[in-house]
Parts: structure tokens; sequence; C-alpha cells
């Protein structure tokens, strides 16, 4: 499966050497894009929403198709449209009437899709669609944010925080997107620059982990020079 098409938590034993309890024993798939198999099967406003058909969406939605029909993985035509980011389709199906904030089976809503896969112009339509940046998403409890601080991308960081996303919402494994920028992270230049906007937006440098790790010592703990030294310059502990 390819790395855009899934939210993948790195194995937490590594993590462990960083003073982390093991929360779960590897890798889990938190986010999945409809295989090859599953698009070709599809009909309906799925197919249209896949394949972008916009004269197919529009004569479907006249005809009253159920706009939030749910595929076997809970996937409406909106998140199926995300997914293949087919942008139009998600300005017809919103136009529609589509619910833009409805989560799949994996609890995962559009913004979550389009931040995990690094796409920010789909991002972009979804919250100019009205899309919230604040929804509660995924098997972690998290939120965009902290899946895309995770994952290093910057750009849908700064977009997300300009839409009010929550900058200290802590996950069911503790954690921030300060937090996750860290210790997720790779330590890079895009995890930096995630830092650096968290950090200038306000968030909490102080909120720990379930160990009392704070950031800091997080940064500290990894090597990470730099996001070592962006902390401290923002008075971090």
């Amino acid at each position: 499966m390819r790395r855009s098409s899934l939210y993948s938590w790195r194995p937490l034993a590594a993590a462990a050497a960083f003073g982390l309890a093991t929360v779960i024993g590897g890798p889990a798939m938190a986010q999945t894009a409809p295989s090859a198999a599953e698009a070709a099967a599809y009909t309906g406003l799925h197919a249209a929403a896949q394949k972008g058909d916009m004269a197919k969406i529009e004569k479907l939605a006249a005809a009253r198709a159920e706009l939030n029909a749910r595929d076997g993985n809970g996937r409406t035509p909106l998140h199926v449209a995300a997914f293949a980011r087919q942008r139009d389709a998600i300005r017809a199906l919103v136009k529609a009437g589509a619910d833009i904030k409805l989560l799949d089976k994996d609890r995962n809503d559009g913004v979550t899709i389009a931040s995990v896969a690094d796409d920010e112009e789909t991002l972009r339509v979804l919250l100019a669609s009205g899309a919230s940046a604040k929804l509660v998403t995924s098997r972690y409890d998290g939120t965009a944010l902290i899946a895309a601080a995770h994952l290093g991308h910057d750009g849908v960081v700064k977009q997300l925080i300009a839409a009010g996303a929550p900058l200290d919402h802590v996950n069911n494994l503790h954690w921030t997107a300060v937090i996750e920028s860290v210790v997720l992270g790779n330590g890079g230049p895009r995890h930096q620059e995630t830092l650096r906007a968290l950090i200038n937006a306000g968030a909490s440098l102080q909120l720990s982990d379930r160990q009392g790790n704070t950031p800091l010592q997080l940064a500290k703990s990894r090597g990470y020079r730099e996001m070592v030294q962006l902390l401290e310059q923002a008075g971090a502990r």
C-alpha cells in the first residue's frame, strides 16, 4: 500500500527508547484509501466521485441519490473524492448537500484525509467549502493537525492553524501536535518548520507525555539540536 494512502504510526517500541510508553505493539493503519479493486467496483456517486465525473454527480444528485451513502469501509462519495484528489467533485457534492463533516469507518473526515496525504490544494478546497479543522478524528482521538504534525506536513499544518485547529488537543496516546512533531518526526527541515509554525501560533510547550516528558526533553533525548534550539528560544523548559 502506498504511503500516501494510509496514516501509519511507527512501532512504539522505537519511541520507548526515548522514555515513551509502549501503547501498541506495532504500526496501526488508521487511514486506508480505496483499493484499485474497490474503486473499480464502485457504482453511482462513489464511482462518479472517484472519477471526477461532474455530469454524473449532478445527474445523480438531481435524481435524489443518497449523497452520504457508505461503502464497505464507511467512506462516503466525498471521502472517496478526497482520497482521489477530485476537487471539483468535492465542490459539487457539497453544493448538492453532502455532509462534509462525516467520518469514515477509520474515523477520518476529508480534512484529515487530505492532511495525511500532504494534499494542500484539496485541503484548501475542503476548508473553503465549510469543512472544519476542529473535529476529533482517527482511532487515536486526535485531529488533522496532530496527524499533519506527526508527518511533518508543514504547509498543511499552517493551513490548519489558520483555520482554527485546536493547538493543544491531547490524543489518547497523551500526545499533542507539538509532541508528535518531535517524537514521531525525523528532526528534519519539514518537522522543524512544523514545530516553528506551532510555536508561532502559541501552542503549549509545557504539556507533557504520560511519563512527564516535555517537548524540550523529548527533543534533547532524540538529539534534535535544531528543535531544541527552537524550543529553548521560545522559552520551553
